[in-house]
């Protein structure tokens, strides 16, 4: 199988890279040194898509895009995050079309963030009621423009991604340091759910999107047990035997982050369904069990 990457040098990608059993991947990335000292030495490095023959591709893996959270959303940073997803998800549903052979799969990244702020109500893949906002707008458009290359040779795949937890990057290393000091506690209220899952079983759905070719449209890559904010803050901490004892103010939050500060803020009850309707086994399935792996040396 012969396979395109673009973000293979991201946290998930890498992660994907070590899983994969597969004859030749090409990697798509801005600097070949950078990326070099990240991946395997089998990878083979492009830095532009015209470089690489399409009708030699079995399927293509569109991970790329600007971290959503580093950095304020100013205007241009807004511009930053959508064009980086949007411009290398059009050029590569281009060059599919442009394929005599096509590859026969397409799996594109997304993020749960397409649903918008939400309560506490379980949803899942068929839920229509999105709540309009900047993550959803950045995300409706993103599987849209992916999937203009369903075709009847291709098959799209568009992997609404969840807060990813692994120990060498990520939102956890982020949330680490002051739960570490015991200065850790819940955001607010605590009452927004927080969808995760575990970089392995992130892997899985990956894997799974790549090799079950009766599994296509929108996938939730989140665990079946996602939790509040105040129950994943007092696990976090329960695994770190530290306490749990402070809490973060919504407004110091905002003065910290500005708007982006809603993704935090405010949540999504989000369940796997359609993962669960194809009987794909989540390795760590509760929040408990994900962070014992990640944290606790054996």
């Amino acid at each position: 199988m012969n396979i395109l990457i673009t973000g293979g040098s991201g946290l998930i990608g890498q992660a994907l890279i070590q899983h994969l059993n597969t004859e030749r991947i090409i990697v798509l990335t801005r600097s070949t040194d950078r990326t070099a000292k990240l991946l395997p030495d089998n990878i083979e490095l492009v830095t532009t898509l015209d470089d690489v023959n399409f009708n030699d591709l079995d399927v293509v893996v569109n991970l790329a895009g600007e971290a959503i959270v580093d950095k304020r959303w100013t205007s241009k940073q807004k511009d930053i995050i959508c064009q980086s997803r949007w411009q290398i998800t059009q050029s590569l549903v281009d060059k599919v079309q442009q394929a005599i052979k096509p590859p026969h799969s397409f799996i594109s990244g997304s993020a749960i963030g397409f649903y918008g702020r939400q309560g506490a109500l379980s949803i899942d893949e068929s839920y229509q009621d999105i709540h309009e906002e900047f993550s959803h707008y950045v995300c409706q458009k993103w599987e849209a423009i992916a999937q203009q290359a369903q075709s009847e040779t291709t098959r799209v795949c568009l992997i609404r991604t969840g807060i990813v937890l692994a120990n060498n990057g990520g939102a956890l290393q982020k949330m680490l340091p002051p739960f570490a000091l015991g200065l850790g506690g819940p955001i607010a209220s605590g009452e927004q759910f927080m969808s995760w899952i575990h970089i392995d079983d992130m892997v899985a759905v990956l894997l799974a999107a790549i090799y079950q070719t009766d599994i296509s449209g929108p996938i939730n890559a989140t665990a079946p047990m996602p939790v509040t904010n105040q129950e994943f803050s007092k696990t976090l901490s329960k695994v770190l035997n530290r306490p749990c004892i402070f809490r973060v103010p919504a407004f110091i939050l905002k003065i910290l982050m500005g708007e982006s500060a809603d993704l935090v803020l405010y949540g999504q009850n989000v369940l796997p369904a359609k993962l669960l309707n194809h009987q794909f086994k989540f390795q760590y399935p509760t929040l408990q069990s994900a962070l014992k792996q990640l944290l606790i040396k054996p």
